[in-house]
């Protein structure tokens, strides 16, 4: 079966403007992504879809395909849609643009939990460092069932407690490496809105929920940090330095 990963990207993020381009220790971010998504499916299978002429040039010179698409994408998840209209295959991973420290295997993982379960959607997930705060708003945390299935996903800190004796030891995040097929991805499209926990919570993985598609979360290897706003890059930097040596 022929997957290819879809890396979104929008230039006018409303938290962090330009952040595609943002350099990580001298190379911009899209091309961390990119470089790392093609140690799992190869660089001819990797794709940046993006609305922005500043990203598809930076992209091509480095020798990856950009697909363009419109600016009135309402998420990444919908941009990957229309450009999956663009590519021909089997499988769609979406790996976040911001994703800069993931681990090729697990979008391995996801590819292969895939094949096994084409009428799911796949999700991955690591837990909650020490080091992060599981109150902030910039990390979703994951709600699963004891088989898997993903109950819920919130910016607040979840699953809550009535006793300080039942609080959770530690929390799931979301780590935004997703599996599709070209049917899930254009049904999300054509829901033709945000979905209203997805607007609530501004977590579009909660559209397929109220769309009754059932989403299997996998643990991913850990260490996943992402940029989310300017005072990320740092820490981002830093763990960039630890995988690589550098």
């Amino acid at each position: 079966m022929k997957t290819v990963v879809i890396i979104p990207a929008r230039y006018k993020s409303s938290r962090f403007p330009g952040k595609p381009l943002v350099p990580l220790l001298g190379k911009p971010m899209i091309l961390w992504v990119a470089e790392l998504s093609a140690k799992a499916v190869g660089k001819e299978n990797v794709y940046v879809a993006t609305d922005d002429e500043r990203i598809s040039g930076v992209v091509q010179q480095a020798g990856f395909s950009a697909v363009m698409t419109g600016e009135a994408a309402l998420t990444g998840t919908d941009r990957l849609a229309e450009a999956a209209k663009q590519i021909d295959a089997d499988i769609y991973i979406n790996v976040q643009g911001d994703e800069a420290v993931i681990d090729p295997i697990d979008i391995c993982k996801v590819r292969d939990t895939k094949i096994e379960h084409m009428d799911t959607i796949i999700n991955t997930y690591c837990w909650i460092s020490e080091e992060e705060n599981p109150d902030s708003v910039n990390i979703p945390k994951v709600i699963t069932n004891e088989q898997g299935r993903l109950v819920y996903m919130s910016r607040k800190a979840l699953p809550g407690y009535k006793d300080e004796k039942n609080a959770p030891a530690r929390y799931k995040k979301q780590v935004c490496i997703y599996g599709f097929t070209r049917q899930e991805l254009l049904a999300f499209q054509t829901f033709g809105r945000k979905s209203a926990l997805e607007s609530c919570e501004d977590i579009e993985i909660l559209r397929f929920l109220e769309m009754d598609n059932p989403v299997l979360m996998v643990e991913s290897s850990g260490g996943s940090l992402a940029v989310d706003v300017p005072d990320d890059v740092a820490p981002v930097e830093a763990a960039l330095r630890r995988v690589h040596g550098l």
